[in-house]
């Protein structure tokens, strides 16, 4: 699939499945180190518009090795029909989604993403006084 990087921006288009349908679904998998804590993941919906979760970047991560998360978003490896696959369980109050990504593919990204913002080194690319300002600036009336 695509691939874009630039020296802030690491963005990974790849099939996935939506666990039980037979076709698979194009997600988009985006970090960048403006917000290096998070992972973008978008699923393409009708007419290429994408519906988008925040998820942390330490959940993608860990989400390689073991299970991982709670509440709303969860991943794990695990292996069916033979293929190595990253299972992410996305719940709502609406219902909940069921995604398979191809481990390696996942790893890939993974990889990219820890070249742009190595682990450890997220605070050095995070102006915090900015952030605050924001969430600051929204909770004034």
């Amino acid at each position: 699939m695509n691939t874009e990087m630039t020296p802030e921006t690491v963005a990974h288009e790849m099939f996935t499945v939506l666990h039980g349908q037979p076709a698979p679904v194009v997600t988009r998998w985006t970090y960048r180190a403006a917000d290096p804590f998070a992972v973008t993941l978008g699923v393409r919906a009708r007419g290429d518009r994408f519906v988008e979760w925040l998820v942390a970047r330490d959940l993608v991560i860990e989400s390689l090795n073991g299970p991982t998360g709670c509440g709303d978003v969860r991943m794990s490896p695990q292996q069916v029909q033979g293929y190595d696959i990253v299972e992410i369980e996305i719940r709502s109050t609406d219902g909940r989604a069921v995604l398979e990504v191809d481990r390696d593919m996942l790893r890939a990204f993974v990889v990219d993403a820890v070249a742009l913002v190595p682990v450890g080194e997220e605070a050095a690319h995070m102006d915090l006084d900015k952030e605050i300002l924001k969430i600051t600036r929204s909770c004034a009336g």
